[in-house]
């Protein structure tokens, strides 16, 4: 009996010696951070604007730390590809996910997804917010979605709207518009913004919905019109032009967001190392510049906020997906 006391009291003073040193471990490991090279995927392809914040909060972070900080393009599959391999990466905060509003969309359009959106991942900070912009070839003569509306019912089976691409945040728009107000448009979708405003230019759809960066250089040309944006305030670009939600209709103010995101499990130390730095780089005149050069505005929130937008946003789209049919299998 003694001696099974004695084993039993050598056993909990090493379990606890392990514990002790094992938390020693993780505490240096944490103070040390970042020793290594930090990779940023970005799950679409190069040059556009996910792409091109994620290199310059990529910038950033190693002209703070000293680290290597490299941004790797994982395009596919809407995104889901780049998205899950950081998914399924180390626990260790160096991968990270520059991922965008559609993150909170895929559950609802896809059956299968190989990873849990609101389990799998840990918000750092939102990037920044944009908006989309309903745009109408200046020849058709239509100035505001009221005389859109007048018009397109006036001639049903005659009128489509473009987006740029099935599942899409321009898709989800379109079918919103179309329960909502009756008005029978076909929809186009195009592979990405620029082939859309080339359709728009051309005169070759009634209606396109188009996100701010890719429109804005295009807002001067005089060739179309801007009847109504999405958000729940007007756009910067155009704040002579109502949001969709002051012309009466439901479930349009949620913006599209540009955010920073590591796999859950990290530790709490390195994610708020992570969404501080984060969120500095963005707060910094140069960065906030390039923002604005597409059309967005920067944001850069504590970790807390962003996760309360996306847990809001997954709930919003998935109410709203459901209800207007759209899957993508």
């Amino acid at each position: 009996m003694l001696l099974t006391r004695l084993l039993t009291t050598s056993m909990k003073a090493l379990a606890a010696l392990l514990t002790v040193c094992l938390l020693s471990v993780s505490s240096l490991a944490m103070a040390d951070y970042p020793e290594r090279t930090i990779r940023i995927i970005v799950p679409y392809p190069a040059g556009g604007a996910t792409d091109t914040l994620a290199r310059q909060i990529a910038q950033g972070m190693s002209e703070t730390w000293g680290q290597s900080v490299i941004v790797d393009n994982r395009p596919g599959a809407s995104g889901i590809t780049g998205s899950n391999q950081v998914a399924r990466s180390r626990k260790d905060g160096y991968t990270l996910l520059m991922g965008i509003v559609a993150l909170a969309q895929l559950p609802a359009l896809h059956a299968n997804l190989p990873f849990d959106v609101a389990e799998d991942f840990a918000p750092l900070t939102e990037v920044a917010r944009s908006q989309n912009l309903l745009v109408v070839p200046k020849s058709h003569g239509i100035a505001t979605f009221e005389e859109l509306l007048a018009r397109v019912k006036a001639e049903p089976g005659e009128h489509s709207y473009g987006s740029y691409g099935n599942g899409t945040s321009a898709h989800i728009y379109g079918e919103m518009l179309k329960q909502q107000t009756g008005m029978d448009l076909v929809h186009i979708p195009y592979r990405g913004a620029a082939p859309l405003i080339t359709d728009v230019l051309g005169e070759r759809l009634t209606l396109g919905i188009v996100d701010a960066g890719s429109v804005r250089a295009h807002l001067d040309s005089g060739r179309f019109n801007v009847i109504a944006v999405t958000g729940a305030e007007r756009s910067e670009l155009v704040p002579e032009v109502p949001t969709l939600g002051e012309l009466g209709l439901e479930n349009f103010d949620p913006y599209g967001w540009f955010g920073m995101f590591a796999p859950a499990g990290v530790p709490e130390p390195i994610l708020e190392t992570l969404s501080t730095e984060i969120a500095r780089i963005i707060h910094s005149d140069e960065v906030s510049e390039v923002m604005r050069g597409f059309g967005l505005r920067p944001v850069g929130n504590d970790r807390e906020t962003f996760a309360e937008t996306v847990r809001s946003d997954l709930d919003v789209w998935t109410s709203v997906i459901e209800q207007t049919g759209i899957r993508i299998e």
